[in-house]
């Protein structure tokens, strides 16, 4: 009797180690789906940046650009 006593209690151990060790897969592949997506959006927001600091510095250019070649114009018109 002694011995089925002590094959239930390692069935019960097992079973109890398989479902930590389900647990910590679940909780494993949770993690790294959330660390990916924190890394997708701190990408985009970095390409973002990027994109708004060259849209940025277009528009300056631009209107730098403009500027010198409309007081070129005006003083030839008066010249």
């Amino acid at each position: 009797m002694r011995m089925s006593q002590s094959l239930d209690e390692i069935e019960q151990a097992f079973a109890r180690e398989i479902s930590l060790e389900r647990r910590r897969r679940r909780s494993l592949i949770r993690t790294t789906a959330q660390r990916s997506l924190k890394r997708e959006v701190q990408r985009k927001h970095k390409r973002g940046s990027l994109r708004f600091a060259g849209l940025v510095l277009s528009l300056i250019l631009t209107a730098v650009v403009v500027t010198v070649v409309m007081f070129r114009v005006l003083y030839l018109l008066l010249a």
